[in-house]
């Protein structure tokens, strides 16, 4: 059984989550079944970047430990995800011509065009993530989808290059590799998350991820099928628990349990007059302060503005590709951050486009807890390495390496292009 074990590891600023599946004979083959899904605390990680090597590991076993308890099978590979602030994505062209003499394009042409497309300046300290084939072209004929067996002498490709910062990226699997475990893929965290919730009509339509963690808020954008755009932004929940913090002068403990309980993202929906008793919670957080009630309207609005400050940058992260409004599948919503009240209806007015909270469609969970949104991005993790698992067994030896990074660009175009 634990060679058919997938484990999708999701580091965030507050949490780390840890999605268990294995794949199972079906009646149409192969299918993932998630078999477990635990989550702990997170030390030594801040805003998405390691700042402890130390602290992380431990709060990497901890949570290992757990899992392996409750699936009752050692995990020695993950899949991760990365959430680091500094990931910047570039578009590349590739151009080679064909090498068959009869013109006809096979997967060698299509290999060699996305690693002619790979071979950009990468500013120092960065290493190539993924690359990502946006379209094909072969000859006059743009906009192609999938140009293997058609025949041409030019084969020219469009891509999307991820890259992550170097260190950052070496000390996150130093982290890992400390605790006995084996890295299969980093995967960009929005982009793992797609694979859950995004439907392949959704992607076709136009649609954006926007996964609202603790210290960051990242995104990807598809539009036909294809990744047009990613970012991860270094903006999240916290900085409203800070804000209830501040404005309400409280300890942020209770802030925190004061946004869960009452908070909401739309202060039009609040009766200036509503005012609520906290005092309870004040008892239950132990907090040493004679605070009582609060005003349900100005924590409203406290909330909002940095809502609002959020969704600002998503917006100027959807003007530089030119879709600002114009995404017809409009914003789905994943991460801890995404189950605050009322942040579906502000991001409807804010972004000016339908929204909604991302859950599970690509696979069968029968775990309730994978079903919440903050578990997106890890099940999403699962389901790309059992995608990918096959055509990883290749390049264990690479992985090996501190910050040695697979990059499967062929797998990824098999795994991109429409069945």
């Amino acid at each position: 059984m634990k060679d058919n074990v997938i484990a999708g590891l999701d580091i965030g600023s507050t949490s780390i989550r840890l999605v268990v599946g294995q794949t199972i004979a079906g009646p149409a083959g192969e299918e993932l079944q998630i078999i477990g899904a635990v989550s702990g605390p997170t030390a030594g990680v801040s805003r998405g970047v390691v700042n402890s090597i130390e602290e992380t590991t431990s709060s990497i076993s901890a949570v290992l430990d757990k899992a392996e308890r409750l699936v009752g099978v050692p995990i020695s590979r993950v899949w991760v995800s990365l959430n680091d602030p500094y990931i910047k994505c570039e578009r590349s062209k590739g151009v080679v011509a064909v090498g068959r003499s009869d013109g006809e394009i096979n997967e060698n042409d299509v290999n060699r065009a996305i690693e002619a497309a790979r071979a950009l300046a990468v500013p120092v300290n960065y290493e190539i993530l993924h690359v990502i084939p946006i379209k094909f072209g072969v000859d006059n004929q743009g906009d192609v989808k999938d140009p293997i067996g058609m025949n041409g002498i030019r084969l020219e490709v469009e891509t999307l290059i991820v890259q992550g910062l170097n260190t950052q990226i070496k000390n996150l699997t130093k982290a890992i590799y400390r605790t006995g475990l084996e890295i299969e893929d980093l995967v960009i965290a929005p982009l793992a998350a797609a694979e859950a919730v995004l439907s392949v009509k959704q992607k076709d339509l136009g649609v954006a991820l926007i996964s609202l963690g603790s210290a960051t808020t990242s995104l990807a954008v598809y539009e036909e099928r294809n990744l047009i755009h990613t970012a991860i932004l270094p903006i999240g929940a916290e900085h409203i628990t800070s804000d209830i913090a501040i404005g309400l002068r409280c300890p942020i403990n209770l802030a925190e349990r004061i946004k869960q309980e009452y908070g909401t993202a739309t202060p039009e929906d609040v009766d200036k007059k509503d005012e609520v008793d906290i005092s309870q919670l004040v008892k239950e957080e132990e907090v040493n302060d004679d605070i009582s009630t609060i005003s349900r309207h100005y924590l409203a609005e406290i909330i909002n503005a940095r809502v609002e400050e959020i969704f600002e940058k998503v917006d100027a992260e959807f003007r530089r590709i030119d879709r600002s409004g114009l995404l017809p599948a409009g914003v789905i919503f994943v991460g801890g951050g995404s189950e605050l009240d009322g942040l579906v209806e502000a991001a409807k007015k804010k972004l000016r486009l339908p929204a909604a909270l991302g859950t599970a469609k690509n696979i069968n969970v029968v775990i309730d807890k994978v079903k919440n949104p903050e578990f997106a991005t890890a099940l999403g993790l699962v389901i790309w390495g059992s995608h990918t698992e096959g055509e990883a067994s290749g390049g264990n030896n690479l992985q090996k390496s501190l910050g040695g990074i697979l990059d499967k660009t062929l797998g990824l175009w098999h795994k991109i292009m429409p069945k």
